[in-house]
């Protein structure tokens, strides 16, 4: 087996309305270094335990498939595998999944989304229409021993921007919900 770099994402979540969405602009936009813009059109596959996106990214002329080994609402680190696609492989990737059946649900989301550094944690701000406006803050680590720092650094970053990080019960009932909410939105 190949001996790759771990790549475990601890990340967590915030939402909140418009007003606050453009609050966070502003105070971005003059105190964070800004990575730009990172618009990108999700195929997100829910299997059981994990999440599989196709994603393509329109603002960096990009696409790959990601697999989380974790799910949202199941705790802050998500290690990730990703392999680099062409964009024009997008729509065909997506219909593997398809066919293959093995999500328990397949949702598609654009995200219009702008990408921060502040105090070293990556913030992505972003709207879509199965999140509408909220924020993830993360921090890219490669081993497990660094999750707790990497998680008090991002909870120091959120009070300072004065933002409720969502809790994993919060996250998955939001998940549930959007789910269940996209599926009537789809099915009509």
């Amino acid at each position: 087996m190949l001996d790759q770099k771990r790549n475990i994402e601890i990340e967590f979540r915030s939402i909140f309305d418009e007003n606050r969405y453009n609050e966070l602009r502003r105070f971005l936009d003059e105190k964070a270094q800004l990575l730009g813009e990172d618009d990108k059109d999700v195929f997100f596959f829910t299997l059981s335990d994990r999440l599989l996106k196709v994603v393509n990214n329109i603002s960096k002329d990009n696409a790959k498939i990601v697999l989380k080994l974790n799910r949202i609402g199941k705790g802050s680190d998500f290690e990730e595998i990703d392999l680099s696609l062409s964009r024009d492989q997008v729509d065909q990737a997506v219909n593997i999944f398809t066919k293959l059946d093995i999500a328990d649900n397949i949702m598609h989301s654009f995200q219009k989304r702008t990408n921060y550094i502040y105090h070293d944690v990556e913030i992505a701000l972003k709207h879509s229409d199965v999140w509408g406006y909220h924020l993830e803050l993360e921090i890219v680590v490669d081993d497990e021993s660094k999750k707790q720092s990497a998680e008090q650094k991002i909870k120091e970053v959120a009070e300072e921007l004065k933002i409720h990080l969502m809790t994993d019960q919060e996250l998955a009932d939001f998940t549930k919900n959007a789910t269940e909410k996209y599926k009537q939105n789809t099915s009509k």
